[in-house]
């Protein structure tokens, strides 16, 4: 039995013990009755599309240290791979978008890029390997671009795909958890405007592709809700108070896409429990008692604003809000009360909370909810960091790799030593049509793989890093176009000679780490030291040669 499967075992056997089945507060999907198809979509996007986001992307370690560690064990829980990594180090792993967010442009403004109800802890090989794919089955019966022993990357089986060159597989344990995940997304974000479309479409209702419905349906149905996805939608629930409802209610995915679809949704959970209707008590859903609102990293002189979200039942009056104790000067809200009946709406109440710190260090003070006719109050724990504004240096862009006809990697290197909270690529597409284009595109770290390719003559970028808010120097400008890689420089220590048959290392003193790429970006060779008069034997062709002391590619001919 492999490792991931009796870790698995001990969780569940766990879980039983110490957990009840994940259950939304009573009335928390009252108002999903009584509607079928697209007006239900509609209305559980009502429900859940409004949450208190977590403080950064940079900081989802220390949440998924709370969603994805197998109980009773420092090991994370990983979908992607069986390799046995340990909290709290997350080296090894990605910050994986299951959903892909390339998807919908990259942007980091979308509540998607943050939503810890589709971000996973990944085995860093199998997330490259995996791309932006859809998700699919992959044909066995042609060659597999990648597999670890639990997931698959490959060519799609007839039907599948809806365009892409390769699908993603999941091991069948973890099958049904992707679905329900991308249920979750198509409703979550169904306004969202698509910027690929392998399984989802351009309209509100249904969203998946015709090819994506029939898939997603197959792996909930045959891999159904498990202890695992119970627990972690609690833990989900606790720190940005919203739930994935197809995992709490599995048969909502029949309703909207299966074997109920055009049928009224009468309110049933996983089939025959049926919700518990208000009782008229009133009731705050949301914030829940304990939670922290983190407020993230701010530089000095700045402020931060963060959403809490407010939901109630049967609320009456207004309820008293309240910041005290500890630094409550560093934060602030626009008003002391809040009418019940805004709390009581289905798509709840969003309050800004700001951070303005007047001095360097941690900051923490209590925010509290009382009155509207609850029973006690609730209390939440505010806390924010205030950091000296960052020094930052420029990157160097290097030459992008891979480069293929319609899509390549764009890499840069970063000062060692620098925090940085992510980096910008400014990409400029000189189109083949004729005019120009130019985007900033968010990357979490090099290399970034820039699609669309086909569509340039040739491209240019360049990259800046981002710590808290402050951008550094832009770096310099690499030119990419499909014949190969341009504005390469030779510059003392190292020089490349050209000559028949082979090319001539001249340097002023041992280099390490010695690459050489073709035109296309393609790796040829490494070598770990070359010296002075070294000769390397190549085919006839233009070859690029960098190594650790010299990071700019030198071009040289081999005749």
């Amino acid at each position: 039995m492999k490792i991931r499967k009796l870790l698995a075992l001990v969780a569940a056997l766990f879980a039983g013990m110490t957990a009840a089945e994940a259950e939304a507060p009573a009335g928390y999907y009252s108002s999903l009755t009584g509607k079928k198809d697209g007006e239900l979509k509609t209305a559980i996007y009502n429900r859940i599309h409004n949450f208190t986001k977590v403080s950064s992307y940079q900081d989802l370690p220390k949440y998924f240290r709370i969603t994805d560690v197998y109980p009773d064990s420092r090991r994370w829980w990983d979908m992607y791979s069986d390799i046995p990594l340990y909290a709290p180090s997350f080296s090894g792993l990605n910050r994986e978008h299951s959903f892909p967010k390339s998807w919908w442009g990259g942007s980091t403004t979308v509540g998607a890029y943050v939503d810890l109800n589709h971000l996973y802890p990944s085995e860093m090989k199998a997330n490259t390997a995996k791309s932006n794919y859809p998700l699919g089955t992959v044909d066995t019966g042609s060659s597999i671009k990648f597999q670890n022993g639990m997931v698959k990357v490959g060519y799609p089986v007839n039907g599948q795909g809806g365009g892409a060159a390769f699908v993603f597989e999941p091991d069948n344990e973890y099958k049904g958890d992707f679905a329900r995940t991308y249920f979750y997304m198509a409703t979550c974000y169904q306004d969202l405007t698509w910027k690929y479309t392998f399984m989802v479409a351009q309209n509100l209702y249904p969203t998946l592709t015709p090819w994506a419905i029939e898939l997603l349906l197959k792996w909930h149905r045959e891999d159904p809700v498990s202890q695992k996805e119970r627990d972690r939608n609690d833990a989900v629930y606790g720190i940005q108070n919203n739930r994935n409802p197809f995992i709490d209610c599995p048969i909502l995915a029949e309703y909207l896409w299966g074997t109920h679809k055009g049928q009224y949704y009468d309110g049933s959970t996983g089939g025959d429990t049926p919700v518990n209707p208000p009782t008229g008590t009133p009731d705050l859903v949301a914030p829940t008692r304990g939670m922290t609102l983190d407020m993230g990293q701010v530089a000095e002189g700045r402020d931060a604003v963060t959403k809490l979200y407010i939901k109630g039942d049967n609320l009456r009056g207004k309820l008293a809000l309240t910041i005290y104790s500890g630094d409550k000067a560093m934060f602030s809200i626009p008003s002391a009360t809040l009418d019940g009946s805004l709390a009581n709406a289905d798509e709840g109440y969003w309050l800004n909370v700001t951070y303005k710190p007047t001095a360097l260090g941690l900051h923490e003070s209590k925010f509290v909810i009382s009155d509207g006719g609850i029973t006690g109050s609730v209390s939440v724990t505010l806390r924010g960091e205030c950091l000296a504004v960052p020094t930052l240096t420029a990157c160097t862009a290097l030459p992008p790799s891979s480069v293929e006809s319609d899509r390549y990697l764009a890499e840069w290197s970063t000062p060692e030593g620098e925090v940085i909270d992510y980096w910008v690529v400014t990409r400029t597409q000189y189109l083949n049509g004729g005019g120009v284009v130019t985007e900033e595109i968010p990357a979490e770290g090099s290399p970034l793989e820039i699609t669309g390719f086909d569509e340039s003559s040739r491209e240019t970028y360049s990259v800046q890093s981002v710590r808290l808010g402050y951008r550094s120097p832009t770096s310099n400008v690499i030119t990419v176009d499909h014949s190969g890689i341009h504005d390469v420089n030779a510059e003392r220590p190292l020089e490349v000679q050209g000559f028949d048959g082979f090319l001539r290392i001249i340097c002023s003193e041992p280099q390490s780490a010695c690459e050489i790429y073709d035109p296309s970006g393609r790796q040829v060779m490494i070598i770990d030291e070359v010296d002075h008069n070294t000769d390397i034997y190549l085919s006839p062709g233009i070859y690029l040669v960098r190594t650790a002391q010299h990071r700019t590619p030198v071009k040289v001919a081999v005749k």
